[in-house]
């Protein structure tokens, strides 16, 4: 699950909790592994609550902008889907 925060800090949201709980109703997340995405989930709220961990800098990159004069990205080659090889068995 992906947690999506306003760049002022002040709203949250957690993505794709409805796909999360259709895989937990299938049994393709253990009980073990909700647990553990839990605690993560606890951990990371609190990070966002005290400015720590990835959320310790959060307002100087809130001011970000992206320079239009940089050159627009592009993948190295090989890189794309169609390109890849897959490994034979053996």
């Amino acid at each position: 699950m992906d947690l999506v925060v306003t760049p002022d800090l002040t709203r949250w949201e957690w993505k794709d909790a409805d796909e999360y709980a259709h895989v937990r109703r299938l049994g393709i997340v253990s009980d073990t592994e909700h647990r553990a995405v839990e605690a993560a989930r606890g951990e990371v709220l609190a990070m966002l609550a005290e400015l720590s961990g990835v959320f310790a800098q959060a307002q100087r990159w809130s001011s970000w902008r992206w320079e239009p004069a940089w050159p627009t990205p592009c993948l190295p080659p090989g890189a794309t889907a169609a390109e890849k090889v897959t490994p034979e068995a053996g």
